[in-house]
């Protein structure tokens, strides 16, 4: 097949995709899968070979990946469940004081955003913001827009979150480079995102009836909200501050099933939270700095690996957050086995997405694509970014758009010897375009708006705003770092 006729059918596998995913609201994982068989059956794999390149591409990626996405969830699971995330959001805020609950919020939302996913992460956060805001008589906007814009900054960039491990995994990146340049990347992003809320926030944006009555009790207008965001409390009702918030009172049927006890400390949750970082960079640190035969080397190396790193964080988790504080051993294993249902769906996505690549690779369609996108002069940070900003746009979904632009830039990237450092740039150029533009087709968005009490319009102006701009800069900071690293 000619090369012409090779782009065209790999763009019109990809515009299949997205209209299977669009139009016809096909789950994410079929719609990959289909259009790789077709894909590879349109540009000449013999059907006698199709069952091998699928295999080959869902099993070197979900051999890299699925042991680390699903100990990340049950991770996150643990700390949830046990109320270590709202004790570490509680402390912070009671650490920062009430002038800087919202800095202390986002710091919150950069921390918990590690082991749990992003949706979950607002779903235990937004309570805290919910009751902040009820206090201090302020819009609820300005507490959780800059703290659900890091749990998503984390979610784009950072493992053990399945686009991040995902795109590492197709590309070959270490994650122990994607984590040691992340870390300080996504940090800074948050700072900024924090500031830039302050600013977002300055005006004031009506609340939804249902959510306003939620959080603030039946008697305040958003009248009242304007007037507080100005300081001015004098027409507010004392008696509309009564109101519990449900969400507080709510938990799942597992979790009512828990033996009742005090919440973990913060200390605690913090060090558990960073225990397996720490490992993977002591790993990674080991292998470049010490002789290949230092027994330093050899055990930093088991210990440093991602899946090792994680498992041992786990084991640890079940004991400190869960046996020792009174649950059996068959409710440990349940809220464990409780994270995976969430997840298998994100593994399958993942895996469908290096069948994508590995056909990409087989047909020869690869290797046209690379020598296209190399003609275009970008640099490689930018076309990573600028795919994955566009796929994110297009279909919404992060993981989707990360797992779809390593297959596409694979082949590309495998012919630039590009140094370990370098890949994890690109890998993190990547998760810029995964976080920015949060709109009307990403799930995450309706979550926000819905739970902030925001119209579409407001969320435009607010979250898809605020998202996209970190997005951007997050990209630009890659690039600055690239000539140093």
């Amino acid at each position: 097949m000619s090369p012409l006729l090779l782009m065209c059918t790999a763009g019109a596998g990809i515009a299949l995709l997205l209209f299977l995913v669009l139009k016809y609201k096909f789950q994410p994982f079929v719609a990959l899968m289909l259009v790789s068989i077709l894909v590879a059956l349109v540009a000449g794999v013999k059907p006698a070979d199709l069952v091998a390149t699928i295999e080959g591409g869902m099993g070197k990626t979900l051999g890299h990946i699925a042991i680390i996405i699903a100990l990340g969830a049950m991770i996150g699971r643990i700390i949830e469940l046990s109320g270590g995330a709202e004790a570490l959001a509680k402390a912070l805020i009671g650490r920062f004081g009430n002038k800087r609950t919202p800095l202390a919020l986002t710091i919150a939302g950069f921390m918990v955003g590690i082991p749990v996913f992003f949706e979950v992460g607002v779903i235990i956060l937004m309570p805290l913001a919910y009751g902040v805001a009820r206090a201090a008589r302020k819009p609820l906007l300005i507490f959780a827009l800059p703290m659900c814009a890091a749990l998503l900054s984390v979610h784009a960039f950072l493992p053990p979150h399945p686009g991040a491990v995902a795109a590492a995994g197709q590309l070959g990146a270490d994650l122990g480079r994607v984590l040691m340049l992340g870390i300080p990347i996504v940090a800074v992003l948050c700072l900024i995102g924090y500031l830039i809320a302050g600013r977002i926030t300055r005006r004031t944006y009506p609340m939804t009836d249902d959510i306003r009555a939620e959080v603030y009790g039946p008697n305040v207008s958003n009248a009242d909200l304007e007037a507080w965001a100005k300081g001015d409390y004098s027409n507010t009702s004392e008696a509309a501050q009564a109101k519990t918030l449900g969400l507080e009172e709510s938990a799942t049927s597992l979790q009512a099933r828990l033996p009742k006890a005090p919440a973990p400390g913060a200390g605690l949750i913090i060090a558990l939270i960073v225990l397996p970082i720490i490992l993977i960079l002591l790993g990674t640190l080991a292998t470049t700095l010490l002789p290949v035969e230092s027994k330093v080397r050899s055990v930093m190396t088991v210990l440093g690996a991602p899946l090792v790193a994680l498992l041992i964080d786990t084991l640890l988790c079940a004991w400190l957050l869960g046996s020792r504080r009174g649950w059996s051993r068959s409710q440990v294993s349940d809220v464990i086995g409780s994270a995976l249902p969430g997840v298998a769906m994100v593994i399958l996505i993942a895996g469908a997405g290096g069948v994508f690549g590995k056909v990409l690779v087989d047909t020869g369609i690869g290797a046209v694509v690379s020598e296209a996108l190399r003609n275009t002069g970008l640099p490689i940070l930018a076309l990573g970014f600028l795919l994955s900003l566009l796929l994110r746009a297009v279909q919404g979904s992060t993981t989707v758009a990360l797992v779809t632009t390593a297959g596409i830039l694979g082949p590309l990237i495998a012919t630039l010897n590009l140094s370990p450092n370098h890949m994890a740039l690109v890998c993190l150029a990547m998760g810029g375009g995964g976080l920015a533009m949060s709109h009307i087709n990403d799930a995450g968005y309706w979550m926000f708006t819905k739970l902030a009490g925001l119209n579409v319009g407001d969320g435009l102006r607010t979250w898809t705003l605020l998202v996209t701009t970190l997005g951007t800069l997050g990209f630009i900071m890659t690039l600055l770092l690239w000539p140093f690293v």
